[in-house]
Order: structure tokens, then sequence, then C-alpha cells
């Protein structure tokens, strides 16, 4: 297990409930979905920092602690580890909670890279305006 403290202390990015459509064939919650979950907590933060559009180019170390179960509440936090002239490097952790408990553990971590986009999709500078 990762030795992570309890709960991170940050508010999280996305904050979801795991449900029975998004299981595996062993009843655990599919890793897609969780990576999908992960990619929209990124994907916040990458417009925020940017000003408009990004777009994913890149998964790293996605690592898996443990199963998250039908009913946990899935919290992701992301936090922005470096950025470039048009990227944005992006660690999104994300903790699960049992339903009936206080306890939060992670179960899955990796980091993303984020390209800022303008209005024609190409590349543009992270600090410019969105070109929305």
């Amino acid at each position: 297990m990762s030795s992570h403290p309890d709960h991170p202390d940050r508010q999280p990015a996305i904050r979801t409930v795991a449900m029975p459509a998004d299981t595996n064939p062993a009843g655990d919650i599919f890793g897609g979905w969780l990576m999908s979950q992960m990619d929209l907590a990124a994907g916040n933060l990458a417009a925020l920092t940017s000003h408009g559009r990004s777009a994913t180019v890149s998964v790293e170390a996605m690592r898996f602690h443990e199963p998250v179960k039908v009913g946990d509440e899935v919290s992701l936090y992301a936090n922005l580890e470096g950025v470039g002239r048009t990227s944005m490097r992006i660690h999104v952790e994300a903790w699960r909670r049992q339903r009936h408990a206080n306890e939060s553990r992670i179960v899955t971590e990796a980091t993303f890279t984020f390209v800022a986009l303008d209005h024609n999709g190409r590349p543009r500078p992270v600090y410019s305006e969105g070109g929305d």
C-alpha cells in the first residue's frame, strides 16, 4: 500500500459514486472508467490553467493500488506539476471512500500531459488567450 496520508488536504477536482454499470467481469470498477474520471479531473485543471481548450496527449505511470467497489465515493485530486510553452503536466490521484466509512484510501494515480489548443485545434502557448 502507498505511504500517502489518510486523505488529501485539498478540495477534489471531481467527486462521483461508482455504479454497477461501471464494473468489469470480476465485479470491480473497470479501470477504463476510473481512467476517464481521472482524465476529466486533469482536463478541468488544464482548462483553468490555459484559459481555454486543451487536449490529453499522454498518460504516464498509471498505477492501480487497489480496486474500487460499487457504491464507493471516488474523489479525484489534480495537481499541476509543470508547464511548458504549450503543455501542462498534471498529476491525478483517485481516492475511494466506502459509503459507510470515514477513511479514504488512494486507489489510482497517474500523470497526464495536456496541450493548450487554439480555435483551430493547433497547439498554442499555455498563457496566451484561450482562442475560444
